[in-house]
């Protein structure tokens, strides 16, 4: 009876460790969710035109912002394969350098793309065909009760009116943030008021503040009724979208997915801002979900069956 016992002992034991064997995930590339739908609904589609298209599982972690994301993308140990970002983000944000350090006759974009790569060893892939850039907006009654039509229109009433943004917007990584935008026009507001990003919209419709920053494709602009100002002394540079790959993903993934940079850039040029505005209002003022909106708009192109 004792053999008997441990007979079937060993065939569980047995079992267990062939069904763990099994059960060992294949290759695999990891992302961070974003913190707004856009990032959000970008790395959505990175998930399902890799998995359709190739043989590597893609997960999504948790919610990240930007800065936190890159950190985990360049570090020895990294976390994080792939990001959405923007040209101006890397280098303003992630290469601390200006608009006027794009040597003469190269794009910011071009400029971008080559230091990342020499500097993090990342991989700036072609644009997705938005330029989702930094926006100063305020709500069409102050808009028309001070009669703005462009940023230094604010300059002599900015006095008069209340600031309010994202707390990322009044940190000092990087240099398009709230100290040096206000001095670069000469902004004197009568408050700074940081929010979180997700109750930004409903204080501005609230009245809780006057003035804030905004991205050009965000659907919310339409449903708050913002203004969006002229940056008529051209403080904010280009943001074209890119997505950002560890240079070493791919002949980590060289078996499994060795077509994963044509897979990815199949993704550039599909987006416009029209369209990135429509796709951001279904998730943000209709409550579609992310993975809805973005299956949709890859069937409808035709990037997955």
């Amino acid at each position: 009876m004792k053999k008997i016992l441990a007979l079937a002992l060993s065939a569980v034991l047995m079992t267990s460790v062939l069904t763990g064997c099994s059960g060992d995930s294949g290759p695999e590339i990891t992302l961070y969710d974003g913190i707004n739908s856009e990032m959000q609904l970008i790395h959505k589609m990175v998930e399902l035109v890799v998995e359709d298209k190739t043989d590597v599982e893609v997960t999504i972690k948790d919610q990240m912002s930007a800065v936190n994301m890159f950190r985990e993308l360049t570090r020895e140990d990294p976390s994080c394969d792939i990001m959405n970002s923007y040209d101006g983000t890397v280098l303003t944000t992630f290469l601390k350098q200006d608009p006027s350090d794009v040597p003469e006759g190269q794009t910011l974009y071009e400029y971008a793309k080559a230091q990342i790569m020499e500097q993090y060893g990342v991989d700036m892939l072609d644009q997705l065909g938005i330029n989702n850039t930094y926006c100063i907006a305020v709500p069409q009654s102050i808009a028309d009760q001070y009669g703005l039509e462009t940023i230094s229109d604010l300059i002599p009433v900015a006095g008069e009116l209340r600031f309010g943004a994202e707390h990322e917007f009044f940190t000092e990584e990087g240099t398009m943030k709230y100290t040096p935008f206000t001095q670069f026009y000469g902004l004197n507001f009568k408050e700074k008021i940081p929010v979180d990003i997700n109750l930004k919209y409903a204080a501005v419709e609230n009245g809780n503040f006057d003035v804030t920053v905004v991205y050009t494709t965000d659907g919310l602009n339409r449903k708050a009724n913002l203004k969006v100002l002229e940056d008529d002394q051209n403080f904010f540079p280009e943001y074209n979208g890119a997505l950002l790959v560890r240079e070493s993903l791919y002949d980590e993934l060289a078996d499994a997915a060795p077509n994963l940079k044509d897979v990815l850039n199949s993704l550039s040029g599909t987006l416009t801002n029209e369209k990135m505005t429509d796709l951001t209002y279904a998730v943000d003022v209709e409550g579609r979900t992310v993975e809805e909106v973005a299956r949709e708009f890859l069937t409808e192109s035709g990037l997955i069956g």
